[in-house]
């Protein structure tokens, strides 16, 4: 099982990136899948996830209506579309899967995620 994060890179404020979670050994359709990030001296904090239900998405307060996931079946990638980039969205970003549907209220807790891909850094500065 492995996750190959991608798309970082640096935005101005105001800006767009997409990040893409490829998944390998596994179909990602199956598992719930979560966005993360971890600034500088900051704990990791759950941005963005997807149930096994792809109808059923949930969002960090701070991203909500900025930013998209979404999960494409046929590429077994899943997306992060992050638009209206702010400073403090700067980070490095992970994804993550969870073998089976997690609860809706455990989607952005990231001690329950079973597999990890390595972080992809997002720079969001002028």
């Amino acid at each position: 099982v492995q996750l190959q994060a991608s798309g970082g890179g640096l935005a101005q404020p105001g800006g767009s990136l997409r990040l893409s979670c490829a998944a390998s050994g596994f179909t990602s359709d199956y598992y719930t899948v979560a966005w993360f990030r971890q600034a500088p001296g900051k704990e990791r904090e759950g941005v963005s996830g997807i149930r096994r239900i792809a109808t059923q998405t949930a969002y960090a307060a701070s991203v909500r209506g900025r930013f998209t996931i979404s999960r494409d079946k046929h590429n077994n990638t899943v997306y992060l579309q992050m638009n209206a980039l702010k400073p403090e969205d700067t980070a490095v970003y992970y994804c993550a899967a969870y073998s089976g549907n997690l609860v809706f209220s455990a989607i952005l807790q990231p001690n329950v995620y079973h597999y990890w891909g390595q972080g992809t850094q997002v720079t969001v500065s002028s």
